[in-house]
């Protein structure tokens, strides 16, 4: 069966930085790249347009819709399907719980599914540090996780990791094994 990550986490939570390392670590690990319909930052996502979203709703192929910072992302079936070819390992980066829900329900895979967690604080250091230039709204972002997180104290983390006392590195050491062990 494939395999697949699902990080979840505030903004600055080191979503990023930790698929970095586990890209590092493995060459099977990579990060998956949403399909992004909006402006803005634009590294780390597929550009999308209205025409392909609609195409793709059309099909039935979006997995997962977010709408948030005036954009749209989305968890689409092609890409997934794609980034799980010839057992690779595709790291999804989402920041809801219904996300991940929809995720495993929608897209049969081993998911490890991974919180990780850093204060508030951290949040506005890291978000500045990287040049946000919507901090206000990252930490706006972070407080609807933290509900999110307390609404869905029932949830099912295979791991849970607080990147306020861990490397990066030591984060994805923590998950290759939790992968491994899953495969």
């Amino acid at each position: 069966m494939s395999q697949g990550i699902l990080l979840y986490g505030p903004p600055a939570s080191g979503k990023d930085t930790i698929t970095a390392a586990l890209c590092e670590l493995h060459d099977a690990y990579s990060a998956f790249t949403r399909l992004k319909i909006g402006s803005g930052r634009t590294r780390g996502y597929r550009m999308g347009t209205a025409e392909q979203l609609a195409e793709l709703e059309a099909r039935e192929d979006v997995i997962y819709r977010n709408d948030r910072y005036g954009n749209i992302y989305l968890v689409d079936r092609p890409g997934l399907t794609e980034a799980m070819q010839d057992g690779r390992i595709p790291i999804l980066h989402l920041g809801q719980i219904a996300g991940l829900e929809v995720v495993v329900e929608k897209f049969p895979a081993s998911w490890s599914r991974v919180l990780l967690w850093c204060s508030r604080e951290s949040t506005a250091i890291r978000s500045k540090e990287r040049g946000d230039s919507d901090t206000e709204a990252r930490l706006a972002a972070w407080d609807a996780t933290a509900q999110d997180v307390a609404a869905s104290a029932d949830f099912a983390w295979d791991l849970r990791l607080d990147t306020d006392a861990m490397s990066p590195t030591e984060a994805a050491q923590d998950i290759d094994r939790l992968v491994r062990r899953g495969s």
